[in-house]
């Protein structure tokens, strides 16, 4: 059975699915397009697929896109186990500016949705930790930006490990000035 909860932020929501085991392994439905068209009226139409796989304390984002058509992910943590952070970054939002956390494992069959206008964010808990991203638009670097992800104004409580950022997103701006719409 499916479940989705939805979260804090608005527009974004925890998905659950089913994991069936046995001796072969793993098996566990993805993306419950049903389910998608339940919450949101559509399925999630995919415009890209990608995959990262990341070392113990990887930290990746607060990315987001600028995309006119908007950019929603599913984000699914296929090996490894990461703690995943959506951002409000709509100005306009009663909840601009902050954030909730999950944390996905490959053991556990959940899925975040993180719907446009929102920023993205996580740390990998595990060494391995392969994470797959389903995206409504296709990346256009003019329309993919990031937002710092230790900044204070934000204030998100990231698991204590020592972190490994790339130069971008250490050097990203804060929310203050970062470029929203």
């Amino acid at each position: 059975m499916n479940t989705i909860t939805p979260l804090p932020i608005k527009g974004s929501w925890l998905i659950s699915t089913e994991k069936f085991s046995d001796s072969r392994g793993m098996f566990r439905e993805w993306l419950p397009n049903s389910a998608c068209k339940e919450i949101f009226g559509k399925s999630l139409e995919v415009a890209q697929a990608n995959f990262s796989v990341s070392k113990k304390g990887t930290l990746r984002g607060i990315h987001y896109s600028l995309a006119p058509e908007g950019q929603a992910k599913l984000v699914t943590c296929l090996t490894g186990k990461i703690f995943d952070v959506v951002v409000d970054l709509r100005s306009n939002s009663e909840t601009f500016g902050k954030w909730h956390g999950v944390i996905l494992s490959a053991e556990n069959p959940q899925s975040l949705y993180v719907g446009p206008g929102l920023g993205h964010a996580f740390l990998a808990m595990e060494d391995n930790s392969g994470v797959a991203y389903l995206l409504s638009s296709a990346y256009n670097k003019e329309m993919e930006h990031g937002i710092n992800p230790m900044d204070t104004e934000i204030g998100i409580a990231w698991p204590e490990l020592e972190f490994l950022l790339s130069d971008k997103d250490a050097e990203a701006p804060l929310l203050k000035d970062a470029r929203l719409q």
